[in-house]
Formats: structure tokens, sequence, C-alpha cells
């Protein structure tokens, strides 16, 4: 490998010479071969004089013959390294007339070992889902399907509004400072909270007007820090109501008898299995992040870009998916660079621990991951079989298999502690 040329960190850089006449005995070749086949009005196919030939698809071969040709050189002068991203080619221009010389410049993947994490402490959450943990869900999921009911007083929290409003600023009216027929909540959060207070008291039917100033940081940037005048008239005003714990709302939860009794024995299991799932997402992120902190390594430049490209689409195609047109909302890859940068050598160290522990997921573990993803749809059997049948989607699940193995692997050799915690604490602000 003498003609690698070591750059700054991991850049690498080769030289590549193509001998004109191999490049032109290949564009040759390749245009006789495609003077047989060739159609052209006036002449019979593999008639066309292959000076025709030659003047219509000579620039196209040319391109296609010297582009193979330095691949394949290039791929012959690095095949003892491990190439990270695209390499980068550069035509010299100082080259002799009988060759065609090139460079190539490109990274290399970093030459690393796992750092030592014996003397890491992970924390393992225990959390007991007894009956009130059961109770606080029931809750939650009577809130989610709470009805509102039209309510003849003042409005107050927890209430929904709806109202027309007019604004101005400096007596003129501003965009996205009038609506009709507007609904909000009063709590929800949508609106500011001096829209909110001059809401709370009205009564359907009853008007009012108010001054709002705008925050210096407000995202409508027109009316950022200004100050404006609102009228509200409301409408209609509409209370929340519970549905009542009964059978029907055993029922529509899909407990078919209606029982309460069966409804509550579901939804604990279900707590279980959320619980579960939360624990083993904490012990998971404390496990990567030992082998981060514990195993400190170069990243290829390339990788980065690439990573922090793909994260960006992504964002951009859940933006499109909730309505928003391709560049409403800017998406600045630097903001995406850090995630990027975590996720390249989480895949780098991952790989190296599964290549030097044999980490590897067997098929019954990958097939495990599936069987467990598929509980949470009605038909586990058939969303097994179309994992199976989409060679993607089985992809993901075999790097969920390998990143379970590898949580396994630290897990045996750092320092475990089991936390009792409160089931609140575990769930977060929703429980």
């Amino acid at each position: 490998m003498s003609n690698v040329e070591t750059l700054e960190g991991l850049e690498r850089r080769v030289s590549v010479t193509l001998p004109a006449s191999d490049i032109e005995r290949q564009v040759d070749a390749k245009l006789k071969q495609l003077a047989r086949n060739v159609r052209m009005p006036g002449f019979r196919p593999g008639k066309v004089p292959m000076k025709i030939v030659a003047q219509t698809y000579g620039p196209q071969v040319r391109s296609e013959v010297l582009s193979e040709a330095v691949q394949k050189a290039f791929t012959d002068a690095v095949k003892e390294l491990k190439v990270a991203g695209y390499p980068r080619f550069e035509k010299k221009a100082d080259a002799a007339d009988d060759a065609l010389e090139f460079t190539a410049t490109f990274e290399v993947y970093p030459e690393f070992k796992v750092g030592d994490i014996a003397a890491s402490k992970i924390e393992r959450p225990q959390v007991s889902v007894d009956d009130a943990a059961v109770d606080k869900t029931i809750e939650i999921l009577r809130k989610q399907r709470t009805r509102f009911v039209p309510a003849a007083r003042g409005a107050k929290e927890g209430d929904r509004l709806t109202i027309d409003f007019e604004g101005s600023i400096d007596g003129e009216p501003f965009q996205g400072g009038s609506a009709t027929d507007f609904v909000f909540g009063i709590d929800d959060g949508r609106m500011l909270p001096e829209f909110n207070t001059a809401a709370r008291g009205l009564s359907a039917g009853e008007s009012k007007t108010f001054e709002l100033k705008f925050p210096d940081d407000y995202h409508g940037k027109d009316v950022a820090g200004k100050t404006a005048s609102f009228e509200i008239k409301v409408k209609k005003i509409e209370e929340p109501q519970l549905p009542p714990l009964d059978e029907e709302f055993a029922r529509s939860l899909g407990v078919a008898d209606g029982s309460l009794e069966k409804m509550r024995g579901e939804i604990r299991t279900n707590v279980e299995r959320e619980t579960s799932k939360r624990i083993e997402a904490r012990v998971k992120a404390q496990a990567l992040q030992v082998l981060l902190d514990s195993t400190p390594l170069e990243l290829p430049k390339s990788l980065i870009q690439m990573e922090t490209q793909s994260l960006v689409e992504r964002a951009a195609a859940d933006l499109q998916a909730r309505g928003l047109k391709p560049g409403q909302i800017p998406l600045d890859p630097a903001a995406f660079e850090s995630t990027a940068r975590r996720r390249v050598a989480l895949g780098l160290i991952i790989g190296e621990l599964a290549r030097a522990e044999n980490l590897q997921p067997k098929p019954a573990e990958v097939r495990a991951v599936v069987e467990q993803e598929a509980q949470t749809y009605e038909s586990p059997a058939e969303v097994v079989k179309w994992f199976y049948m989409q060679p993607q989607r089985l992809s993901e699940m075999e790097g969920v298999a390998l990143e379970a193995n590898v949580v396994k692997w630290v897990l045996s050799k750092a320092k475990v502690e089991d936390k009792p915690t409160a089931f609140d604490d575990l769930m977060g602000a929703n429980a």
C-alpha cells in the first residue's frame, strides 16, 4: 500500500493511473459490441457504420468505461483498507499524454478497542404495578375519551370555547390576527396566557376587548414584541364530561362482554408490558452511554455527513406526513449533527463488539424480537408473517436484536444496581 498517502486524521489519498491505450481499447470494444444491435433510421440493425456509432455514442461510452476503470483501479488499490463513505475523485491536470491520472481522497474506519466498563454503574429501575397504577391508567383512558357538553355559565379552566376574534396593531389588522368559529381550550396551551385570562369568566354571547403584548421571541416575527388590541366574542362554551366507569366504557376498550374486572386485568397486563418496555429503555440508554463514555474514538466526517442527511430527510418526511409542505419549516442540518455523531459512534462500537465478542443475533433471537413487536398489534401472527416478507423491516429487527445482545453484554460487565422507582417517575408526565 505504498501509494496510499495519509492526510489529516482518518483521511487518505491514493493515486490512480490508467494507460490511455487501455481506455481506448475498451471504448472500441464497447462501441463494436453496441454497433451489433444499434438501430438508426435509414440503416438495418447491426449495419450502422462505426463512424456514426462512435459520433453518436462515443462520449457516453467513454464516460462509462472511464468511470468503471477508475472505480476498479481504486478498489484494487485500497482492498486492504476499510473505506468509510465515498471517495472524491479528481483528475490530474499535468498527467502524461499516454495516461490518465486521478487522485481519490477518502476516509477509513478508525481502529479502536471498546473501553473497560467494569467500573461503570447502571441503575435498573424496580417498579411495582399496583392497583393505584391501574387506577391512574384508567383515569388517563377516561380523559382521552372526554366529551364536551354545552355549559350555560362563565368560562373556566378545562372548558372548550368557540369564539370569533379580531386583532389589530396600531389600528391596522395583521396576518393571523382574526378568526371565525375558532375553537380552543382555556388551559390547552394553544393561546397566550393573556388571551386565556380575557376569555375566562365570559359567557356565551358576551364580548370583551383587551390588549396583548406578544413575547419578544414569539414565532411570528412580524408581531414579536408588539402590543395588539383584540376583541373576542364568545359563541359557545362546553365543559368536559368524563365517561362513566361502566360496561359501555369497558366495551370501548375492546372488552366484548363489558366486564369491568376483565378490563382491569387487561389494563394491568398492558401497563406491566409498558413498564417493562420503559425499564428496558432506561437500562439500554445507560448501557449505550457507558460504551460511548468509555470508548473515545475519531469519527469519519463522511459518515457523520451521511447520517446527518438521513436524519434531515426523515424529519422532512415526518413533517410532510403531518401535512406541512416541503420547506415550510426549514431544517438546519447543524441541528442534527450531534445526534448523527452519537449514532455513528454507537454504530461503530456495536459493530466492533459484535465482531470481537461474537454478539451477532441468532435467528431465534431475531424471531423473539419480531414476536414481541407484533404483540402491540391486533393480529400478532399476521404481523410476524409481514415482517418476514419485508427484508428491510426484518433487517431493522435484526439491528434491535443485536443491540439487545450488546446491552446484555454490558450488563454482564458493568456494575448494575437495582433502584426502587415510583411508577409516576418511570412513566413520566403522562402517568
